[in-house]
């Protein structure tokens, strides 16, 4: 028997395939996980006028209800991530998704600002800690050819998300009131919950570095291919690529902050910071700044939502051209872009036309350089701590996408004008520029035998 055992290295297996239509399940699947944000996203924000009239309070009063959602989206990141690593990625992703789901429908029910504010920061938890996990798993099943391409299209589902949430607020809240569009955006999930259970394997990396049965290997694997290895009674031993490269003395939290990685988790970290402060920024103070630079209310909204319409189209075409060249510095040029835009716009652009248009790209370029980081650290760390890894950037990032809004009021409250802000952006982006032109200089992945190394 032991000289017809063949041994299987499953993420080389995965990358000599075509792309099947059971990764075309895992793929949609984890695009509704996504869609479900933006959909939450874009519902907030509507029902937000209708909790001040029904509940009589100010607009200041419902800071807290629309901050705590993205709190919890942080601090959920940064637990599912090792647990995703030690339990596995599925369970983490279904129970969060479930959660969430459940934690929006009790929203539904909130009579005041704290109770709403409560929810709002368990719903924001479990969307947190399903997020990475769905990003961890999709990246595990692309083939490395695609997977820039493949991470980045199931985050089009965010945008494809905020539609959809956007025009059933608009429809519920007038019929149904704003209940009706927090109990949608929980039913949802619940269902989406039941799908993942069926549908949606076990990462098959995860299960190798897991020691998990290799029948259980096998039963998926025969989803994406039928190959002869494959074949029943087959005497089968399936590896991971990085499995030697893993560091079994550590935690998965302690591996991404170790010698090899330390480095690149700090560069990962201060980019997509960077990137969401930059977004935060803009998606929340656009229509002031333009106001404020003389356009019309209906102006300002109108130019305001040219921003993230490029979003799409951006994802997609900078996930080609990374699978097609090195991701680090074609994700650096992007930031690049993005700050010679906002430069561009600083420096005034009187056509208004032509400002439209540089919003536009300008959109495009920080929404897929910000999109594409999470590409980025999927394939930066090995099986064992790649939901960590994804998950404390996601986490990290969150305290960009704080530190954004809150830097755009105080430089509204300093008076600045449109043309100073929109330049001061540029500094965060050549930071985040640098930050991965310097990972990219170094090895294209660290040492397999340096990872054991003490921290």
């Amino acid at each position: 028997m032991e000289k017809n055992l063949r041994t299987i290295e499953v993420q080389s297996f995965i990358d000599g395939e075509r792309f099947s239509p059971y990764q075309w399940v895992i793929l949609i699947l984890c695009f509704l996980v996504v869609a479900a944000d933006g959909f939450d996203t874009a519902a907030i924000g509507f029902i937000a006028p209708s909790l001040i009239g029904d509940w009589g309070i100010t607009r200041a009063a419902l800071g807290p209800v629309m901050s705590a959602a993205l709190v919890g989206l942080g601090i959920g990141a940064l637990v599912a991530g090792p647990a995703a690593d030690r339990i596995g990625r599925k369970a983490v992703l279904a129970l969060s998704v479930f959660f969430f789901g459940v934690w929006s429908l009790a929203s539904a029910q909130a009579s005041s600002v704290e109770a709403l504010t409560a929810w709002r920061f368990l719903t924001g938890l479990g969307l947190g800690a399903a997020m990475p996990n769905a990003v961890t798993l999709m990246s595990e099943y692309a083939p490395a050819r695609i997977r820039a391409m493949a991470v980045n299209a199931m985050f089009c589902g965010f945008s494809v998300g905020l539609s959809i949430g956007g025009l059933c607020a608009a429809w519920l809240i007038p019929h149904f009131g704003w209940q009706s569009v927090l109990v949608a955006g929980g039913v949802g999930p619940v269902v989406l919950t039941v799908l993942l259970l069926v549908l949606l394997p076990e990462s098959a990396q995860f299960m190798v570095v897991s020691k998990r049965p290799a029948e259980k290997i096998v039963r998926v694997l025969r989803r994406i291919s039928n190959d002869t290895r494959l074949a029943e009674g087959a005497s089968l031993n399936f590896t991971a690529a990085d499995t030697r490269a893993s560091g079994a003395d550590k935690s998965s939290l302690g591996l991404i902050v170790s010698r090899p990685y330390r480095f690149g988790t700090s560069m990962l970290w201060l980019a997509y910071f960077m990137g969401l402060m930059i977004f935060y920024l803009l998606t929340n103070w656009l229509p002031t700044l333009f106001k404020d630079a003389g356009f019309s209310a209906e102006r300002a909204a109108l130019t305001t939502s040219l921003f993230p319409l490029g979003g799409i189209l951006g994802n997609l075409c900078l996930g080609w051209v990374m699978d097609k060249a090195n991701p680090r510095r074609v994700n650096a040029c992007a930031y690049v872009l993005a700050a010679a835009l906002v430069l561009t716009i600083g420096r005034g652009v009187a056509d208004q036309f032509w400002l439209a248009v540089l919003i536009f790209l300008t959109g495009t370029a920080v929404t897929s350089a910000v999109t594409s980081m999470s590409a980025l650290a999927a394939s930066f760390y090995p099986t064992r701590s790649r939901a960590t890894g994804v998950a404390w950037m996601l986490g990290i990032g969150r305290m960009g996408a704080v530190a954004g809004a809150m830097t755009g009021g105080l430089l509204m409250s300093m008076g600045l004008q449109f043309g100073a802000v929109f330049t001061l952006l540029a500094v965060p982006a050549f930071v985040a520029a640098f930050a991965l032109g310097a990972l990219s200089r170094r090895d294209s992945a660290p040492l397999a035998d340096s990872a054991n190394q003490t921290v």
